[in-house]
């Protein structure tokens, strides 16, 4: 559908007390896994991100990958072993890991919003040493728990007008590399950064009372009333942990927190600057 002009100006014009909002203040945007795989989508994800940046919105872009680990794990013929939904970390697939998550993606997506005219620069999470850890669980091997959020280089970062592009990595003080889960890591760093909102993107339409039909979305949904969800059935499985990230961050100050489908063109942009936005907020 192509718009008028008239149209394009209205829209635009709606926009503006939601810009007005948000100026100045900073969004954390998780994006990870199954909703980085399509290009176009990945495009348009990175054109939100510098549209909200060119109108004084301070976006800070956490990402995940598991899907690209597991790929190349697959390539040097390394098996993916999981317990309770977290992989398996031994010595050498926290260096694949790390060269995946602080290379390859994080490289790509720092470029990709250079080639759409943003400017971004990519972090790990032992650079400056942003995200500190320890060992989670021995049979997870280099899985990390948080044990420190430096937020001081994302700051520094934001102040000379650069996206910081975040790869979950962490290090402990004897220079070990974990792997983060990036949901925990988005909602520590949201937390720490005082963050207006934190979007996170999935592949899901949100939270809704029956997983199979899209129109039993839940939009709002208060973090008191999260408990009760989980014990009906309506948050459970995958979406359990996912769902205990964006209540740890409403704990630590950040003010709206978001689940939404990374699957729909221009998604952060409904979300952030229309009425009805899109997903489930909690608050």
């Amino acid at each position: 559908m192509e718009l008028t002009n008239a149209q394009r100006a209205d829209v635009l014009v709606q926009a503006l007390p939601y810009i007005q909002d948000y100026k100045d203040k900073i969004i954390v945007v998780k994006y990870g896994g199954n909703a980085m795989i399509n290009e176009e989508l990945k495009n348009a994800v990175m054109r939100d991100i510098v549209l909200l940046t060119t109108v004084g919105i301070r976006v800070v872009l956490i990402h995940g990958g598991g899907p690209e680990i597991t790929d190349m794990l697959k390539r040097v013929g390394k098996e993916t072993k999981f317990v309770n939904g977290l992989r398996v970390t031994d010595a050498e697939t926290a260096e694949i890991v790390q060269m995946v998550l602080a290379g390859k993606i994080n490289k790509s997506l720092v470029n990709l919003i250079q080639n759409i005219g943003g400017k971004a620069i990519g972090l790990s999470g032992a650079d400056g040493h942003l995200i500190e850890a320890e060992m989670l669980d021995e049979q997870l091997g280099y899985v990390g728990e948080i044990t420190s959020v430096n937020t001081q280089p994302v700051l520094d970062v934001l102040e000379k007008g650069y996206i910081p592009v975040i790869s979950t990595v962490g290090c402990d003080k004897e220079g070990n590399v974990y792997n983060i889960n990036a949901d925990t890591a988005a909602s520590r760093i949201a937390g720490m950064l005082g963050a207006e909102s934190l979007i996170s993107m999935t592949d899901i339409t949100g939270i809704c009372r029956d997983k199979d039909d899209p129109g039993t979305l839940i939009p709002k949904i208060n973090v008191s009333e999260a408990p009760q969800l989980m014990r009906e059935g309506v948050i459970s499985g995958g979406m359990i942990p996912k769902v205990e990230c964006c209540i740890e961050a409403i704990r630590r100050g950040v003010k709206k927190v978001f689940i939404i489908d990374g699957r729909v063109p221009h998604s952060i942009l409904i979300e952030t600057l229309t009425d009805e936005g899109i997903g489930t907020m909690f608050v």
